[in-house]
């Protein structure tokens, strides 16, 4: 398994044009993390009452950490002889805790399996029902004001500070838990080749109502034709999404 993958944009015979484009992604990469940082910072600001108002709604329905941490994958940009490379890495994802203390993952993790094989009939048993969205809905892991946090994706708020941090950035493909990648298929391995992402295409197109492969499909179609342009595009979609709650469990 690689650790390093070439982005596709530099896998060119011209010299000129791998000149030429390696300038490119510097420009649109830097571009990218002034906007990160600065929208981020801001963000953090504004909802820091509302973060604080579900940090009090945990510790009433569920005494214990306020946030929950948890590894997974990502990638670096890293450039080497004019070529950008992405070295993948994983990190600490911040949370807020939507499930019970202790809570297995277990089930979580058949569920994947059974998601990325698309074996709708072992998603269905775990599911204890037939259901649209290719997520885990009907979990009794997940406390009462969970429910309500996951579906507006205000669990979600904590991934500031990891933007802060440089380990995730507003836009890009959601970061993947170790045993999803574990799965893979090859192609799925195309979806690394970005910093991972609060929102992403995906997101704001169909959510959590797609298989598996076309998750990926769109998060290969964001890398191919990222540009600045688009990531502020994908940004002011976001709030619709959510607001919509269409897709969202």
């Amino acid at each position: 398994m690689q650790n390093e993958i070439p982005n596709e944009s530099v896998r060119r015979s011209n010299p000129n044009a791998l000149s030429q484009a390696a300038r490119n992604q510097i420009g649109y990469f830097i571009a990218k993390r002034i906007l990160d940082i600065t929208l981020a910072s801001v963000f953090l600001i504004i909802l820091s009452p509302l973060m604080l108002l579900i940090a009090l709604l945990i510790l009433i329905y569920s005494p214990g950490p306020i946030i929950f941490v948890q590894e997974r994958v990502g990638a670096k940009r890293q450039l080497r002889d004019g070529r950008t490379y992405w070295k993948r890495e994983t990190f600490h994802c911040y949370k807020f805790r939507t499930m019970h203390v202790h809570a297995d993952s277990a089930i979580h993790q058949a569920y994947v399996k059974a998601l990325i094989e698309n074996d709708e009939e072992k998603m269905t048993a775990l599911q204890g029902g037939k259901t649209k969205p290719r997520k885990l809905v009907n979990d009794s892991r997940i406390i009462r004001p969970g429910k309500l946090l996951r579906k507006l994706s205000l669990d979600e708020l904590p991934q500031f500070w990891n933007v802060m941090k440089g380990d995730m950035s507003l836009v890009g493909p959601r970061p993947a838990i170790p045993y999803e990648v574990e799965m893979y298929k090859p192609w799925h391995f195309r979806r690394l080749e970005a910093q991972p992402g609060i929102t992403g295409l995906q997101q704001v197109t169909n959510r959590c109502m797609t298989d598996f492969d076309q998750q990926v499909q769109f998060d290969i179609e964001y890398i191919e034709h990222r540009s600045f342009w688009l990531d502020a595009k994908i940004i002011l979609e976001t709030p619709l999404a959510i607001i919509s709650v269409k897709g969202a469990y």
